[in-house]
């Protein structure tokens, strides 16, 4: 008779299963779903072992656990969890047949929730077992135990940023979160992870701190504590490590020449503070870096003739001679070698000297001689007459090319009074009556100084197209330049059509409202697109001196210029077009714009894209990995991307999610007709990237179309997550109102908004009213993302009033400031002023009272390394303080930065605009 064991069991067996298990086990099924389970008699005198036993395990967030429980041979196995069996429903069995032994297998499994570990959360471990039965007897499992994951949000210990020597060693604490399971601890410098393994200069201890055996230049950086664990990953605030290199003397030069020609005089010789050169705020050498010692030059000695020789007998060429030599003195140390001959020779024509008789031989030499020297003269004759001709050919032709070569010639700029400032020329030409007013210096001692000057074009230059020098654009219908410091007047549409017809500009738009130009100097100045939060600021010094550039900005539409995206990528910012491409300029620019992503790194892979002259893409700079020798750096901000460039050209900020959590800010704009006299009325709904220059074409858009704001511009961050935008209107009042659309709510599909094929997207909601007199609308519009966030306006209006504000005079803060200034007029903070904080703060100041100490306190420190890579960081972080405080800057507020930091320059802020 079979044995029945423990409670019964609900067969879940397969048609196949069954029946194998019918045959070896002697299960039956009943009506009543109650199970009786035998083993062969050969299996009987076996007891059960497990093949799987239950582990450990969390429980992560809402998620279940699972626990397996596999046995054989067995009748029956349930789990004990915390000392109470648990019901058989929630048990999942399997059985199989073991196809080497024969033997059958057992396999039960039982989800763990979350609620049921909290239950005992605090007095006991929970804890589950499984039990297997068999003929013989049975058997228990080992225990697994189920904790609830977490991990906390605060470090415990957070390291500290430290300044060390070269060499030196550098000990960085870090105590992470509590958590279960325990973190796990990584470190990161500047975002990279450390690898003790492959650096064995790192080495971290078994409290998870992290040592730098000896500290080198390029271990300065920023460091970060990484802790994670299954449910979360923790960032403690970043500590700055600065190795800094004390300077150290080189050798000393070889003693230079004696000064003196002739007496006593003094020679010199030099070191250098290079044997290491000061870096990162290290002390210079002490001591003196030249020597001086007195020397004795040996006088030049002249030389002198001695006494001439007596003459020498009558030879058979009737002639004599006598010699002299330069020996009283000889000529010593630089002297100066005797003048005059040191031979002379004399005829005799007495009787010493020996008589000859002429014979035929003379007469022939004396005739060939004749001949030889008629045949040169008129040889001479011809060469003389030659050279004549071809002179005057030569000079015709110099004459005619003269008109040629005037096209070429350096571009001059005269001033129309003296003390106004010029660019010099390069190579000033020779006695120029006006030259000394090529060297005056700019007037910065007011703030209308007027710098003109007339760029005239040369014959014979058509087609030409400099890089270097004058204008980089062709002349104005005058043919002259002119450039004032302060708002530059100019017509927007004339300067697109001609930017529109150079070989390198064919595929800017002619979009004359979304177009800025201007003429700048050395001085500098700022182009900006009016309320779209483009500008570009062109820094003092960073066009070469001597030179003028037609600087333009342009935004570009997206319809207009698409950008090839693949996979999870994303247009995250307006695609700017600044230029001409190919400037030379000396120092980095600063271009401005919006951007829509949710400004977390973490979640993306944000890249900057630039358009060569091919027209294809490239990929330019990462952001977060940038590094300083590129020509390209970023600062990304909450809402904008600020870039140091030295390269103009066409550019974009493209975004790649990195998972689900990465996020873009949508700007949702309700608009509907300003004035309605039909039964139908429109509600249009735009999702557009929340930039500026987006909303800016939507509210002009609107305005031409006639329509109305009915409610303020909210916010909605859109997931990587596939799934639509749903947008639906509720709690309409049903006995006045009725919606004409058949479904209860409209969709615009994920990839439309990702992809960002459209610079916007709008769904109409056509209403009816049932009476004409209806005038009061009140309805709940929601928008929101399946399964995601969503926002909710509630509309409460009169439809019949007429709203005659203009649709942007509330709620389109209209940016009237001009789109071009030239000069110090551009800037906050006048140039001279400038100039004396770059020299107070850029050298190093082993207390930190330098740079380092003024990007801390304008939170720029994440840039230190960028800065420390050019010749004035000083003049870098204005920059950016100017790039970001054009419109709202408080300069007193910079002062006060100053005074903090310890400089006497902070009092330079008080002085007026006149003396500055």
């Amino acid at each position: 008779m079979p044995l029945l064991l423990g409670p019964f069991v609900r067969c879940r067996f397969s048609a196949t299963l069954r029946v194998l298990w019918l045959v070896f086990a002697g299960c039956t099924c009943t009506g009543s779903e109650h199970a009786t389970a035998t083993l062969p008699a050969a299996f009987n005198d076996l007891l059960p072992h497990f093949l799987v036993e239950p582990e450990d395990n969390f429980i992560v967030k809402n998620k279940p656990v699972t626990l397996t429980c596999r046995s054989t041979p067995a009748t029956q196995i349930y789990f004990k969890c915390n000392g109470e069996w648990v019901h058989q429903d929630d048990h999942l069995i399997e059985r199989t047949i073991d196809p080497a032994t024969a033997l059958p297998i057992m396999q039960v499994t039982i989800d763990i929730t979350r609620q049921q570990v909290e239950k005992i959360f605090g007095l006991d471990e929970y804890w589950c077992q499984c039990v297997a039965w068999s003929t013989t007897g049975t058997q228990k499992s080992q225990k697994a135990y189920i904790r609830i994951a977490y991990l906390r949000k605060n470090f415990e210990e957070e390291p500290q940023g430290k300044e060390v020597t070269l060499d030196q060693e550098v000990l960085l604490r870090c105590h992470p979160p509590e958590g279960v399971p325990q973190a796990e601890v990584e470190w990161q410098r500047n975002e990279d992870v450390i690898n003790p393994g492959s650096d064995l200069n790192f080495f971290m201890t078994t409290d998870h701190s992290l040592v730098i055996k000896k500290a080198r230049l390029g271990d300065t950086g920023n460091y970060t504590c990484v802790a994670k664990n299954i449910v979360a990953r923790r960032k403690s605030n970043s500590a700055t490590v600065l190795v800094y290199v004390n300077g150290g003397w080189s050798t000393w030069t070889t003693w230079s020449s004696c000064s003196a020609v002739c007496g006593r005089g003094w020679q010199k010789r030099s070191r250098s503070c290079t044997n290491p050169t000061p870096l990162n705020g290290g002390t210079s050498c002490e001591g003196q870096n030249v020597q001086k010692s007195a020397c004795v030059a040996t006088c030049p000695v002249d030389g002198g003739w001695s006494e001439w020789s007596k003459w020498s007998a009558c030879g058979a060429d009737c002639s004599m001679w006598r010699s002299r030599e330069c020996s009283q003195p000889s000529p010593g140390t630089r002297g100066k070698d005797c003048q005059g001959l040191d031979l002379q020779s004399l005829n005799c024509t007495s009787e010493q000297c020996p008589q000859t008789v002429s014979g035929a031989e003379d007469v022939a030499l004396y005739v060939g001689m004749v001949a030889v020297a008629l045949c040169l003269t008129l040889l001479l004759i011809v060469v003389v007459l030659v050279y004549r001709r071809k002179k005057e050919d030569l000079d015709s032709d110099v004459a005619d090319s003269s008109i040629l070569t005037t096209g070429f010639q350096p571009m001059g700029i005269k001033p129309s009074k003296p003390g106004v400032w010029a660019p010099r020329p390069r190579r000033p030409p020779p006695h120029s009556k006006n030259s000394h007013l090529l060297t005056i210096q700019p007037d910065l001692t007011t703030t209308t100084t007027s710098y003109q000057g007339t760029l005239r074009s040369r014959p014979h230059t058509t087609g030409k197209f400099s890089m270097t020098n004058g204008p980089l654009l062709d002349p104005l219908p005058n043919g002259s330049h002119t450039l004032h410091n302060g708002k530059l007047n100019s017509d927007p549409a004339e300067f697109v059509s001609r930017l529109s017809t150079q070989t390198y500009f064919k595929t800017l738009p002619r979009d004359v409202a979304n177009t800025s130009y201007g003429t700048f100097n050395f001085l500098g100045g700022r182009l900006t697109i009016p309320s779209t939060g483009i500008s570009l600021l062109i820094p003092p010094e960073a066009i070469p001196r001597g030179k003028i550039y037609e600087i333009y900005l342009t935004v570009q539409r997206k319809e207009d210029l698409r950008l090839p995206l693949a996979g999870c990528q994303t247009l995250l910012s307006p695609v700017v077009s600044c230029g001409p491409p190919g400037v030379v300029l000396s120092r980095p620019v600063i271009l401005s714009m919006d951007h829509c992503s949710d400004a977390c790194l973490d979640n993306w892979a944000v890249r900057l894209k630039k358009q060569n002259y091919e027209g294809t893409w490239e990929d330019v700079l990462l952001m977060g990995e940038e590094l300083v020798s590129e020509p390209y750096y970023c600062q990304l901000e909450a809402e904008t991307c600020r870039l140091f460039t030295e390269h103009l050209g066409t550019l974009a900020l493209v975004g790649e999610s990195l998972h689900m959590g990465a996020a873009k800010r949508l700007r949702l704009v309700l608009f509907s007709d300003a004035y309605c006299s039909t039964l139908e009325y429109n509600i249009r709904v735009y999702c557009m990237d929340d930039t500026q220059d987006v909303f800016k074409e939507v509210m002009q858009m609107e305005r031409q179309l006639g329509g109305r704001l009915i409610d303020e511009p909210h916010i909605l961050l859109f997931k990587d997550s596939y799934h639509n935008l749903r947008l639906s209107i509720h709690d309409m009042p049903q006995a006045h109102w009725r919606s004409k659309l058949l479904a209860g709510y409209q969709e615009i599909p994920f990839y439309h908004i990702w992809n960002g094929s459209q610079r916007y997207l709008h769904c109409t909601f056509t209403l009816e009213r049932l009476s004409l007199s209806t005038c009061e609308l009140t309805c709940q519009l929601c928008v929101w993302q399946v399964e995601g966030e969503g926002q909710s306006f509630s509309l409460d209006f009169n439809i019949a009033k007429q709203d005659t504000r203009a649709v942007d005079a509330e709620f389109l803060l209209m940016d009237i400031s001009a789109t071009a200034l030239a000069g110090p007029s551009a800037f906050q903070i006048p140039y001279l002023i400038r100039q004396k904080i770059c020299s107070s703060l850029d050298a190093p100041c082993p207390n930190g009272a330098d740079w380092r100490m003024l990007a801390q306190r304008l939170k720029l420190e994440r840039h230190m390394s960028f800065f420390a890579s050019k010749a004035s960081p000083t003049s870098l972080i204005l920059d950016l303080w100017e790039a970001q405080h054009f419109h709202s800057g408080n300069i007193n507020q910079l002062a006060t930065v100053m005074a903090d930091i310890g400089k006497q320059e902070a009092m330079i802020f008080l002085v007026s605009d006149g003396e500055c």
